[in-house]
């Protein structure tokens, strides 16, 4: 159920001046290399059947701090990397409850460049951002104002693969309040022909993003391919090339959803999905791609926080339930439903559009399920939703 006030990230892109980029960089270089120093001692711990706690990676690195080897730990401010050891003391705590597989070493080419700062590491004064070790404050181009009267809690400052520079400050958002009830409901059919099927009957275009640029991306590639091995100019310039191109898609693919989630929550008492397990659809060599542009899993994500925040419900239906082989009039039930047809006529002489049918049997089946709280098979229950099946245990997702 949704409360008065959340926690919200707001992203800000920022223009570092080069004693900045520096400063920064040689920040993200150090996380990582603390990171990986901690992952090292407690594996190595781990293998003489030991562990090894936060506080005692804390006290590994004041030593570290202290050896000529490791010196230069300290030109850089001690919170992002008292940070990171809070973050892999977080990994181990998901992989010993078995919500994750063990930590991975971060690597320098393909780890996300980022540091987070808590509190102590920075200075947020009339709408100016400073932080540890710095003087100057960071040129942020505020696209939207922050909640009014909010302090950032964290500052989290990032850099993308394309060479962007981001900043995330973590505020409390007093303007996020439940809607007001409504008794409207819908179920939603995610496909690749359309990226949303409605149970009113409304269709959403896929807008393919990825393939609107699938001939620039190629040749970007191509370009890339060709240059020598190495950490070469000619390299990293080609690399970044391609890097701008996926963030271009992203960032529109990310921007539709967002406007989609919002509208669909904000009509919406009830909204029924289904559990799909796109990390095994994936594996489908021919539908991969296509299946990766849609972003069905962030369009989930988006639409679960999103009810939790305004006091909507989200019903997932169990992935086995058949919606696209079931007549939404007569309920029966077909022996066999190819993708290739996307209309079909029932024995009871109703002719289905096979998208449309599906979006009507999740709507009937999670307003079913979450009258009389049973289903088909059991599953996880949603964040500030509920599961159309048998209820176990809710638990967050790390």
């Amino acid at each position: 159920m949704a409360v008065n006030g959340v926690k919200r990230a707001f992203r800000y892109r920022f223009y570092p001046s080069d004693a900045q980029a520096a400063e920064l960089s040689r920040t993200f270089g150090c996380v990582r290399k603390v990171y990986n120093l901690a992952l090292a001692a407690r594996s190595e711990a781990w293998t003489r059947t030991e562990r090894v706690n936060y506080n005692q990676t804390s006290a590994m690195l004041t030593a570290w701090k202290k050896t000529e080897e490791l010196a230069f730990l300290n030109d850089v401010s001690s919170v992002p990397l008292q940070q990171t050891l809070r973050h892999l003391q977080t990994a181990f705590t998901h992989f010993f409850a078995k919500r994750a597989k063990y930590p991975r070493f971060k690597s320098r080419k393909k780890s996300r460049k980022s540091a987070e700062y808590t509190a102590s590491g920075f200075r947020f004064r009339d709408g100016k951002l400073t932080l540890a070790k710095m003087t100057e404050p960071l040129d942020i181009v505020w696209s939207r104002p922050l909640p009014e009267g909010a302090k950032p809690s964290t500052v989290t400052v990032s850099q993308d693969a394309a060479g962007r520079w981001f900043v995330s400050m973590l505020c409390k958002d007093s303007s996020v309040k439940p809607l007001p009830a409504t008794n409207s409901a819908v179920g939603i059919d995610v496909g690749l022909q359309n990226l949303l099927t409605l149970s009113t009957g409304e269709k959403v275009a896929n807008p393919r993003h990825e393939r609107r640029d699938r001939a620039r991306l190629a040749k970007a590639q191509r370009k890339l391919s060709r240059k020598a091995p190495g950490e070469g100019a000619n390299r990293r310039t080609a690399r970044r090339k391609v890097a701008k191109i996926h963030a271009r898609i992203a960032d529109r693919r990310r921007d539709l959803l967002h406007k989609l989630t919002t509208r669909l929550v904000r009509d919406n008492q009830t909204l029924v999905i289904e559990d799909l397990t796109v990390r095994n659809m994936v594996k489908n060599r021919k539908l991969a791609r296509a299946i990766s542009d849609v972003a069905w899993a962030e369009f989930r994500s988006m639409l679960e926080y999103k009810a939790a925040w305004y006091g909507r419900d989200v019903v997932v239906v169990d992935r086995f339930f058949p919606s696209s082989k079931l007549c939404s009039h007569c309920g029966a039930l077909q022996d066999k439903m190819p993708l290739h047809v996307r209309t079909w006529t029932c024995g009871c002489g109703t002719v289905h559009d096979r998208d449309v049918n599906a979006a009507h049997n999740l709507l009937a089946a999670g307003l079913a399920a979450s009258v009389c709280g049973a289903g088909v098979r059991p599953q996880r229950s949603t964040p500030g939703g509920q599961s159309a099946t048998k209820q176990k245990t809710p638990r967050r997702e790390p």
